[in-house]
């Protein structure tokens, strides 16, 4: 089963569906949430909700998203006719806020002939360990799962849904699966209204993004996903949408990532925010003050703010395509990553100087960065497990001190905008001490290039970020010629690797695909802006039809793998193709839409 999936959510749940119809992954009434359906962690005891022909035999049809929205649009052709399922989780504009009810919603419509269907609805709660029984209810089909109540709602007779039976699709048909107490039921017009709300909603979010001028379809796609991953009831951005979809075929690369990670999280809220749209830094800043007052800084949260998220091995799935371990929980929740405090402090000096995303009251916002850079100056001469969470001994890995230094040079702009200019002057004294120290701990001036970490003669995709964090200009000798190693030791034609050299489970394989576009930002600083551009269509088309990352590409097989989508990737393709528009406006000229 490759990632062909679409997403679609409101919010406060994510759903993934398979072109054929099906519905794989649907997790409530949270995104980190035991699972309702998950066929795409084991065909057979997962779960799902699909519809198949009159013969029971999957339908083949094409998938693709209403224009500028994350409602699916299917269209289906046989022999009988064609029909058009419309696959939505309703987000009913309401003022300046959303309706957002735990719901997911399908909607068949017949273009023409008479087709012939039938529904196969098999929820699996708490990830497949359940096989609830459907019991006729007030307004449907109800059943448990894991002790919570649910309800399917429809316009067609239960017995198709109980029995299985084919019906004719001659008018309009609609389901919804709550979560949940029900409420008034649910009638066509009811459902036609919340399609055409939710689709405008969506519209006048996307009307309201500041584009590059290089790929802005992609770019808008990108920024739609993303959107997708924040949770509305906290703030919290989780790092994707699922659960063990492997790094590699058959190998124990299997991490959940329905959490947030304050790393990507960072990542995420800038991008959206050089795109205009700052609601959702804003909550994530709420967030993030949330979970720092309850105590240590630690990589990853729960998006309810949960501190212990601890790592279970679910055997009894099979897992995606064969490979297990399942896993639910993160381990990695209790390291310690160095790099922490300096992507806090970008997003809050990022969020602060933006005139439109209104923070201002230092009460809430200086003493966090005082913080932040008190505990990056001690991180500093710490080892750490690194950006790449490995589990064996930690190191002193260049970019957690590169991050290190980035909360205190920033930091000292945050201080000086609050006037603190005594205190940013110290702060810019020890920052430019660290920068000086850490440039020439990396430097390995046999192999010409920056290294992994002190005493390591290993390449690091993630220092291709040095230039964006302001430590080193992308024109600098070293950094040109850490760029030309990196050719040679990271980058094939069809992605870049995060590294060569082997870890916890062996010599990894697949492209990292943020990696990717972190390359091709370098490129584009550097100058090389040709090559960035090619390199960008390149990654581009490993994209699924949809236009979705996943987290990893398989270079031998060609197809992508991780989890899905993937939060950083999109970002990543967001950046790339800012900066490269910037570049390439600049480079011919052209200032006014029209020039």
């Amino acid at each position: 089963m490759h990632l062909d999936h679409g997403i679609l959510g409101n919010g406060r749940i994510l759903a993934l569906v398979h072109p054929d119809s099906s519905m794989d992954w649907l997790c409530m009434p949270r995104f980190d949430s035991p699972s309702v359906f998950a066929r795409i962690l084991d065909e057979e005891k997962g779960g799902c909700w699909s519809f198949v022909d009159g013969d029971g035999q999957p339908l083949k049809g094409e998938l693709s998203y209403v224009h500028n929205t994350n409602v699916l649009r299917h269209v289906f052709r046989d022999e009988h006719g064609a029909w058009e399922l419309f696959d939505f989780a309703p987000r009913i504009p309401d003022g300046l806020r959303h309706k957002t009810p735990l719901r997911v919603t399908r909607l068949l419509r017949p273009l023409e002939g008479r087709p012939r269907l039938a529904v196969r609805f098999d929820p699996r709660p708490n990830y497949g360990r359940e096989q609830p029984r459907l019991l006729p209810g007030t307004h449907g089909l109800e059943f448990e799962g894991d002790g919570q109540p649910y309800t399917l709602q429809t316009n067609l007779p239960l017995d198709y849904i109980e029995s299985g039976r084919a019906f004719t699709l001659d008018a309009p048909r609609f389901f919804t699966l709550d979560y949940g107490l029900v409420g008034a039921p649910q009638h066509l017009d009811d459902i036609h209204r919340e399609l055409d709300l939710t689709i405008a909603g969506w519209r006048h979010w996307a009307r309201n993004s500041s584009l590059p001028g290089f790929a802005d379809e992609e770019v808008l796609r990108s920024a739609l996903c993303l959107k997708l991953h924040a949770y509305e009831d906290t703030g919290a951005i989780i790092a994707a949408s699922t659960t063990s979809i492997p790094e590699v075929i058959g190998e124990p690369r299997t991490w959940d990532y329905r959490f947030c990670w304050l790393r990507d999280s960072v990542f995420t809220v800038e991008a959206l925010r050089r795109l205009a749209h700052f609601f959702e830094g804003r909550q994530f800043l709420r967030f993030l003050l949330d979970v720092v007052e309850g105590g240590e800084l630690q990589p990853l949260y729960g998006i309810g703010g949960e501190r212990e998220l601890p790592e279970e091995e679910l055997l009894h799935l099979s897992g995606y395509e064969g490979t297990s371990p399942v896993r639910v929980g993160n381990a990695a929740a209790a390291q310690y990553q160095a790099d922490l405090m300096g992507e806090v402090v970008l997003c809050i000096r990022s969020m602060l100087v933006d005139t439109r995303s209104d923070l201002r009251n230092p009460k809430h916002w200086h003493p966090l960065v005082e913080r932040m850079v008190e505990e990056a100056i001690e991180g500093f001469t710490k080892p750490d497990m690194g950006i790449w969470e490995y589990r064996g001994r930690p190191m002193r890995h260049t970019f957690s001190r590169a991050m290190c230094w980035a909360a205190v040079h920033h930091g000292s702009f945050i201080a000086e905008h609050f006037g603190a200019t005594e205190q940013a002057e110290e702060w810019r004294k020890v920052a430019a001490k660290m920068k000086e120290e850490v440039l020439e701990e990396a430097w390995n001036e046999e192999l010409g290039m920056f290294v992994q970490a002190e005493d390591s003669p290993h390449a690091d995709a993630a220092l291709l970020l040095l230039p964006s964090i302001d430590l080193i200009k992308a024109t600098d000798p070293r950094f040109l010629s850490t760029l030309d190693r990196y050719k040679e030791l990271l980058v094939s034609e069809t992605g870049v690797m995060r590294y060569v050299h082997g870890d916890d489970f062996g010599v990894p394989t697949s492209s990292f695909t943020i990696c990717s576009f972190w390359w091709i930002e370098a490129l584009a600083m550097a100058g090389r802006l040709d090559e960035a551009m090619e390199m960008f269509d390149q990654v581009c088309s490993q994209a699924n039809p949809l236009g979705l990352f996943s987290e990893d590409y398989d270079p031998v097989a060609k197809r992508m793998l991780g989890n899905f989508p993937q939060a950083y990737t999109h970002v990543g393709l967001i950046n790339a193709a800012m900066t490269i528009g910037n570049l390439l406006r600049a480079r011919d000229g052209r200032f006014h839409a029209w020039s």
